[in-house]
C-alpha cells in the first residue's frame, strides 16, 4: 500500500463549463510486478477540503493497462458542529478515460453518500455504477462536499486496482415500451421512486411487487444521478406493469425528474442555476424522450429547493411523499402559475402531479399516485396525458374521481380540458367522489376557493354540484380535504385535480 496527502496546497481550480471544481495531484500506479504476478495493487490518499470548497472535487487516477477492476473506498471525519450548522457530508463518483467535461461521456456512476466504497469491472459493478471495461488512461474519482463543517472535511480514499482477463459486459436489455393496458382509460403510476442504485434501500423487485400492491398500472425510476438501474427493470415489466426509465436530476439548487427517456439515458447535475446551463439539460431529457419534471420544489433539505424556475417544465411534481407544509406552498405556489396562464392569455399552463419519493420502509410506494387519462399503457400515451394535465392526484388506490364542467348546448370538458363556452353560459361543475371518507371538497378558482362541501359520508362517496360561469371563474379544480388537526389551516390532501378552464368559445 502507498499513501500520499493531497492537502489543499496541492490543487489546481479550473471551470468545467459550469460551477469550479478542484483537482488533485494524480496517484500514479506504475503497474510493474504487481500486474505481472497479477496481484491487487492499493493506494490510499488523505486530505482536507475547507469550508466554501467548490462543488465538485476530482482525483486523477492513472489507470495503467491489463487492470481488470478497479475498486474505491473512501471515509470523512464527522466532528461535532454547534447547533444549527451544518457538519460533513461528501458524496462520491467516479468518471473514465473519457474525462469530466460537463454532459461528456466519461460518467462511470455515482453513489452520492449512499456507500462508502464501489467497484467496476467489464461483467459487474456496484448498483450505481456502469459495468465495462477498465480503460488505461486518466480516471477521476468525484469528490462532491455537499455540506462542509466549519472544522474542513477531512477524508481518506483508497484505491485498488486487480489486473487480469477484463471479461465481457453482457448486453443490457431494457423493459418495454408499452404494456397491455385497457384501451383509453385512467392509469395510476409513482413516477418518483428510488432503488439500492442511489440512495433507496429497496431491489428493483421489492419495488414492482410494491408497485402492483398499490394499485399501480406504470412506474417510472429515478435514481439520484445515475441509470445504472436501467438494464435492471426488465424482468420486474409486465403485461400489468408498465416500467419507464429515468433519472432524479439532483442539482445544488433543485431536483428534476427526468420522465421516461429512452434507455441508458444520461442527465448531468454538476451545475447551478446561477451557470445558466438548466435548459441545455431540460433540452437533452426532452430529445431522450422524457418529461422534465422539477420534484419537491420548496423541500426543506439542503439543495433540495428549486430555483430554476418553471420556463423548461412539462409538470411539476407539487405532492411528493407524505403531505406536509412544503407541498401546501408549493400547492399554492402552483396555483398561481394558472393564474399567470389566465392573465397573459397563452393557453400554456403547468400540469401538476404527485409521487412517492419512496427510498425505504416505511416509505410507500404509490402514496400519492397520479391518475392519468392516457389512449393506452405506453410510455408515449402516459407521457400525452401527463403532458396535457388529464391526471389527478391521489393518495392511494382507494381514492377515486370524475371531474366534469357542462354548459351551453352539450358542451362539456373534462380534467385539463378546456371548456368553449362565452362568458355568460351558466356552467354546471360536478365532482363524484369515492374512498374519501370524512373528506371535504374544495373547488378552487382564478379568485381563490369558491365552494366547501359539507363532509362526505364514512362511506368514502359522494357527488357534488357546483354553478358558475366563465365570466366569474377562468378555470376550476378540485380538492379532497381530511379533517384539519387544528387551526385555520385546512387537512392535508386526499386528492386534488388538475383544473378545466372555462370559456374561450
Amino acid at each position: 500500500m502507498c499513501e500520499n496527502d493531497h492537502g489543499i496546497g496541492r490543487r489546481t481550480l479550473f471551470v468545467t463549463g459550469a460551477a469550479a471544481a478542484l483537482t488533485l495531484g494524480a496517484v500514479n500506479f506504475p503497474n510493474g510486478a504487481a500486474a505481472a504476478a497479477g496481484n491487487p495493487e492499493t493506494k490510499t490518499v488523505r486530505g482536507t477540503l475547507p469550508t466554501g470548497s467548490p462543488d465538485f472535487v476530482y482525483l486523477p487516477v492513472e489507470v495503467p493497462a491489463g487492470v481488470k477492476e478497479i475498486k474505491v473506498a473512501y471515509t470523512y471525519d464527522r466532528p461535532s458542529v454547534p447547533a444549527g450548522t451544518q457538519g460533513n457530508a461528501l458524496d462520491i463518483g467516479i468518471f473514465d478515460e473519457r474525462g469530466t467535461a460537463l454532459g461528456g461521456k466519461g460518467f462511470r456512476g455515482w453513489s452520492g453518500g449512499a456507500r462508502t466504497e464501489f467497484f467496476l469491472r467489464a461483467d459487474d459493478a456496484t448498483p450505481g455504477y456502469i459495468a465495462g471495461l477498465v480503460r488505461p488512461g486518466t480516471w477521476h474519482i468525484a469528490l462532491g462536499p455537499y455540506t462542509v463543517a466549519p472544522q474542513g472535511l477531512a477524508y481518506e480514499v483508497t484505491i485498488t486496482l486487480t489486473y487480469g482477463e477484463p471479461g465481457r459486459t453482457p448486453k443490457p436489455v431494457y423493459p418495454p415500451s408499452r404494456a397491455t393496458g385497457r384501451g383509453r382509460a385512467w392509469y395510476r403510476g409513482d413516477c418518483h421512486l428510488h432503488s439500492w442504485h442511489s440512495d433507496g434501500r429497496r431491489t428493483p423487485a421489492e419495488i414492482a411487487a410494491l408497485a402492483r400492491a398499490a394499485g399501480l398500472d406504470f412506474i417510472n425510476t429515478s435514481d439520484h444521478n445515475t441509470h445504472s438501474s436501467h438494464p435492471h427493470w426488465a424482468d420486474q415489466a409486465g403485461e400489468d406493469l408498465l416500467i419507464m426509465l429515468g433519472e432524479e436530476v439532483t442539482t445544488r439548487n433543485g431536483h428534476v425528474v427526468a420522465l421516461g427517456t429512452d434507455p441508458d439515458t444520461f442527465i448531468d447535475w454538476r451545475y447551478r442555476a446561477r451557470d445558466n446551463r438548466f435548459g441545455r439539460f431540460a433540452r437533452e431529457i426532452r430529445q431522450a424522450g422524457g418529461l422534465v419534471v422539477p420534484a419537491h420544489p420548496h423541500a426543506t433539505c439542503v439543495g433540495c429547493g428549486w430555483k430554476f424556475g418553471f420556463a423548461e417544465a412539462d409538470a411539476v411534481e407539487v405532492w411528493n411523499g407524505a403531505y406536509t407544509p412544503d407541498d401546501e406552498v408549493t400547492l399554492a405556489e402552483w396555483d398561481n402559475t394558472l393564474v399567470t396562464a389566465v392573465r397573459e392569455g397563452h393557453g400554456n399552463w403547468l400540469p401538476a402531479m404527485g409521487n412517492s419519493d419512496a427510498h425505504r420502509d416505511p416509505d410507500a410506494v404509490g402514496s400519492p399516485q397520479t391518475v392519468v387519462l392516457a389512449d393506452d399503457l405506453s410510455r408515449q400515451a402516459i407521457q400525452e396525458g401527463i403532458r396535457a394535465g388529464r391526471s389527478y392526484v391521489a393518495e392511494s388506490k382507494n381514492v377515486s374521481l370524475t371531474f366534469t364542467a357542462a354548459g351551453g348546448r352539450g358542451a362539456h370538458a373534462g380534467i385539463g380540458e378546456r371548456l368553449r363556452v362565452d362568458g355568460d353560459t351558466p356552467v354546471t361543475v360536478r365532482l363524484e367522489a369515492q374512498g374519501a371518507p370524512r373528506c371535504t371538497v374544495r373547488l378552487v378558482t382564478d379568485q381563490g376557493v369558491l365552494f366547501t362541501s359539507d363532509p362526505l359520508p364514512v362511506s368514502g362517496a359522494g357527488t357534488v354540484e357546483w354553478r358558475t360561469t366563465p365570466a366569474y371563474a377562468a378555470y376550476v379544480r378540485a380538492e379532497l380535504r381530511h379533517e384539519a388537526a387544528a387551526g385555520p389551516l385546512p387537512g392535508a390532501l386526499a386528492a386534488f385535480t388538475n383544473p378545466i378552464f372555462l370559456g374561450g368559445a
